[in-house]
């Protein structure tokens, strides 16, 4: 019998956040993981495949060969609106422009 790890899995919106507790088989992938947590069915619209990942705020390039470690909390990223560079320009234009 394999061994078990605990992870936890958080994904956010504006409007509501979730952080769900899954136990995966020691050496699963981090998108491994994301699919037995079952975080979809909170968030239908959330494209699993597409998304981008981090553990513990630090971005993961390859989820689906990231092997995931016991304890560690999986962060699913939501698209940017906006590119921050155009987001501080603008915030810059509106001070300068408001005085």
């Amino acid at each position: 019998m394999a061994n078990m790890i605990d992870v936890e899995v958080a994904y956010a919106l504006p409007h509501k956040q979730k952080i769900v507790s899954v136990t995966v088989d020691e050496g699963a992938s981090l998108l491994d993981a994301v699919k037995q947590s079952g975080i979809q069915t909170e968030f239908p619209e959330l494209n699993l495949e597409d998304a981008k990942y981090g553990i513990f705020g630090k971005a993961v390039r390859n989820p689906e060969q990231e092997i995931v470690k016991d304890g560690i909390r999986i962060e699913i990223y939501r698209p940017l609106l906006i590119d921050p560079k155009q987001a501080r320009l603008n915030r810059a234009a509106k001070a300068q422009k408001d005085g």
